[in-house]
């Protein structure tokens, strides 16, 4: 099978073509800092043309057959199985993926089409009784219309398809502009797989440029009636002010600075894989990733000495390499901000255990102990591969400790009273927590997303569904109605 060609490029109706911009952007290997591809970048003139083509496709992608619909998505589905390697290739060279976390990425990426590939189908109205005799009243569910996709570098092929698959199989077309250092994963490689899967040109548009160039001017585009974006808590307010300027829907899905809490009754051993996983993975280049390990002042002494036995086992460095767990960061400036963080931190009175250095852009896995709330690493979103231990003396503390900052997004709780878990679970302010597992998890099937400063509105099942829809009420009056002059 002949690899993707053109990835390099604007796709706007079905064509692949260079971008109006003189600029060129450079796509580099967060490892060596070689030169993957170039981009001439996209113009606004160029955004303007990929927002009037998916608006003039619209018209009759919302017309089509749901079955038609439903089998370009399994299609998809099946080439993107076919083209695993190729894909993971370029997860491992464009953004640092392990081959570990390309394999999960992929497969989550492959979920969330199988899941969209039933959305056509789904499309659900109600006929209700009305207050008016005579009359009858239909409730249509039906596409939106355009969706703007704004996607992120950390996953970017699946947080990418976790809005184009969902908005494609309800009748919607997309323009999507993916992050700078993510083009290909982030939306070229996926352009390429619904076209080979025979999607109608103009239904997926990319438009691959700067954001200082094109940013403001993609999100507030009055073509798009929904801005969908996974990224900072900063960037995603700025979104949402000019989102709200043109009345636009809006799925947000932001910072997080999870916490992973610990009970005296825990499994420690247990724990100590949970927060391995739930902090090391993906270098916690992850909105989910474990931040604060808060645990229980009784066992505090055992847990840390395991978990800082088990990160000191991690193989960090290139991740190309089997067997390599921690990779680099997207830049040397996410880098540099990580061991900065780690050392006001330190500075703050915190006890560095292991890590605390880069080499390159490859920051070693690093754990902090006797860290207190007021310190940077419990205050902060680190996304990288550092981590603070705070202790508590009960449950009402723990609970206070966890809600303590401005995100909320997901989390764990470690306990063999799984009732007493739930219990505590439902007091914590977040969108999402996970009992006696990690904070990393997202299904096609369930409700993702954040509270407080982590977003608005809902990815998964019929979450999505309701975001990506609109409902419209139609009336009849079956018999001659009686008006009072």
């Amino acid at each position: 099978m002949e690899k993707y060609q053109d990835l390099d490029k604007q796709f706007i109706s079905g064509e692949w073509q260079d971008g109006g911009e003189e600029d060129y952007l450079e796509n580099l290997n967060p490892y060596d800092n070689s030169v993957l591809n170039r981009y001439k970048g996209a113009s606004t003139q160029d955004v303007d043309r990929a927002f009037q083509v998916a608006k003039e496709k619209s018209k009759t992608w919302s017309q089509s057959s749901p079955i038609e619909r439903r089998e370009i998505l399994l299609k998809a589905a099946a080439l993107l199985e076919q083209r695993k390697e190729e894909i993971t290739q370029w997860l491992i060279k464009e953004v640092g993926s392990t081959r570990l976390k390309a394999a999960v990425e992929i497969q989550q990426t492959r979920d969330m089409i199988l899941e969209a590939s039933s959305f056509p189908t789904r499309m659900k109205g109600m006929i209700t009784n009305s207050s008016v005799p005579g009359k009858e009243n239909y409730i249509f569910r039906k596409a939106l219309g355009v969706v703007g996709i704004i996607s992120p570098w950390n996953f970017p092929l699946y947080l990418s398809m976790r809005s184009i698959a969902p908005a494609i199989a309800v009748g919607n077309t997309v323009v999507v502009k993916p992050a700078s250092q993510s083009p290909v994963t982030g939306a070229t490689f996926a352009a390429k797989l619904f076209e080979e899967a025979g999607l109608p040109a103009g239904v997926f548009n990319v438009v691959v440029g700067k954001s200082s160039v094109i940013g403001d001017y993609f999100t507030g585009h009055p073509v798009s009636r929904l801005i969908s974006f996974t990224g900072s808590t900063p960037v995603g307010k700025g979104i949402g002010r000019i989102g709200g300027e043109g009345l636009k829907k809006l799925a947000l899905e932001l910072g997080g600075n999870n916490a992973f809490l610990i009970l005296d009754d825990a499994d420690v051993d247990r724990a100590v894989d949970a927060a391995i996983f739930g902090r090391f993975m993906h270098q916690a280049q992850i909105c989910m990733s474990t931040n604060r390990i808060l645990i229980h002042e009784s066992i505090r002494e055992e847990f840390t000495q395991k978990f800082v036995r088990k990160a000191k086992s991690l193989k960090y460095g290139d991740p190309a390499e089997e067997g390599t767990v921690v990779g680099p960061l997207i830049d040397n400036k996410a880098a540099k901000r990580v061991v900065d963080l780690v050392q006001r931190t330190v500075a703050a009175g915190a006890t560095l255990e292991i890590g605390g250095s880069a080499e390159g852009n490859v920051v070693q896995p690093t754990v902090l102990t006797g860290v207190t709330r007021d310190m940077p690493i419990f205050q902060e979103e680190v996304f990288g591969p550092a981590v603070g231990i705070i202790s508590f003396k009960d449950d009402e503390e723990a609970i206070e400790l966890a809600n303590a900052t401005e995100f909320g997004l997901s989390g764990a709780l470690h306990t063999k009273d799984l009732q007493r878990g739930i219990q505590i679970a439902k007091r914590i302010e977040t969108g999402m927590i996970h009992i006696n597992d990690q904070s990393v998890n997202d299904e096609p099937q369930t409700p993702f997303g954040g509270e407080k400063n982590s977003g608005l509105g809902r990815f998964g099942d019929d979450f999505i569904l309701d975001e990506m829809t609109t409902v419209q009420w139609v009336s009849v009056q079956v018999e001659p109605r009686q008006y009072p002059f």
